[in-house]
């Protein structure tokens, strides 16, 4: 497995504005797309492509057309931030979801909702913003993976170090792609410096 820490500027500008905890509902919502946007880019850099022949207003000319199709599945509620900047990107993308719930005590994920499209030969890329202990990203992707899509790749906005070790252990053949890998976790499983509960920010409700 490859861990891709996207040190774009513009990623890291626009994660430095959702660290900040004076960034409001709206604002976060906004810088959650964007970067969303950048972090798609760069997880979709290796899709197959094929060669095709057009006709431009001057003259024949070759270009490349991504092979095969794409399947977001962000994971309830957090990961729908993420979904807007991928079809911004990819419109005809297939989306799936699933509903993890992480017990607050024993810090294990609970799943409580799963609805995924049929994967054929499409690429499935997993969306969850914080990578935290792995519990969920490691359940989503297994999930997934039954599906039997032709790959899958995991985008989230900030990793932790236990969580990374997590997938490489249950998942040590799909890649991550993260705008910032941070120090480490907390007793009560955040990530530490990371940006808060990623879902109360996003939606207003902590």
């Amino acid at each position: 497995m490859a861990l891709t820490v996207v040190e774009h500027p513009l990623a890291q500008n626009i994660l430095a504005r959702l660290r900040d905890r004076d960034t409001g509902p709206a604002e976060f919502r906004t810088l959650t797309r964007r970067l969303g946007t950048i972090l798609v880019v760069e997880a979709t850099r290796k899709l197959p492509t094929t060669r095709v022949k057009i006709n431009s207003p001057m003259e024949a000319a070759e270009g490349l057309a991504v092979t095969g199709g794409l399947v977001a599945v962000p994971v309830l509620r957090a990961g729908l931030g993420l979904l807007d900047g991928m079809l911004d990107l990819f419109p005809e993308t297939v989306v799936g979801y699933v509903g993890l719930e992480r017990d607050e005590e024993t810090l294990v994920a609970r799943g409580y909702y799963e609805k995924l499209p049929l994967m054929n030969d499409r690429h499935a890329l997993v969306l969850d913003p914080m990578l935290a202990t792995g519990g969920s990203g490691s359940a989503t992707c297994t999930a997934v993976k039954a599906a039997v899509p032709a790959s899958v790749t995991f985008v989230c906005v900030v990793a932790a170090p236990e969580g990374v070790a997590r997938m490489e252990v249950d998942h040590p053949e799909v890649p991550i792609f993260s705008a910032a890998l941070d120090r480490e976790l907390n007793g009560q499983g955040y990530i530490l410096p990371g940006v808060g509960d990623f879902g109360d920010r996003l939606y207003g409700t902590e």
